[in-house]
Parts: structure tokens; sequence; C-alpha cells
């Protein structure tokens, strides 16, 4: 909880735990629907958001250095541009919806 401490010093001091906790249960949750292939316009959109929050709270607190060394903005274009991706593959929505 350091590190959310750091690059989020606006927070009060009782919330950033909470903060840390639901920032990394939706890193799990939209890797893990990424992974598998479910909704994932709508989970790459919201990759794309939580990246692009995390590399903005970097720069703004402790300088943009650290957001283009660990390529968090091309990370967050990348996560933007595959839920722009119209052409569905091997994704378990597929499934569900009956192979269209």
């Amino acid at each position: 909880m350091d590190y959310t401490r750091i690059i989020n010093p606006w927070l009060p001091d009782s919330t950033v735990e909470t903060v840390g906790v639901l920032a990394t249960g939706a890193e799990i949750l939209f890797a893990f629907c990424l992974i598998i292939g479910y909704r994932t316009e709508l989970f790459a959109k919201l990759s794309g958001l939580l990246l692009l929050i995390f590399g903005l709270s970097m720069t703004f607190s402790t300088g943009i250095k650290g957001a283009f060394d660990y390529s968090v903005f091309s990370a967050s274009a990348g996560a933007f541009a595959l839920g722009l991706m119209k052409n569905k593959f091997l994704e378990i929505d597929n499934l569900i919806k009956g192979g269209r």
C-alpha cells in the first residue's frame, strides 16, 4: 500500500488501503476476463482506462519518467486498441452466443 500512497498523495490515509485493494482486484478481474476472452471489448476498454489512470497518477505524483520507463501509456493504448477490434477469435463469447 506504500506505492498506492505515493502515487495518490491527495487521497486521505483512511482510503488508501481500500483504493489499493479495489485497484488490485480490478486488475485481476480484467486480466482473467481478457485471458479467457469473456466480453473482451468491454474489459479491454476498462483495462485501458485503469492503465491510463495509473499512468496519469504516476505522472502527476512522481514525474513522467516512471510512466515512460514502464510503458504504461503504450500498454493503455494497446488495451484501447484491443477494445476497438471487431473481429472476434477464440473468445468464450463466441461459444456463449452460439459460434457467431
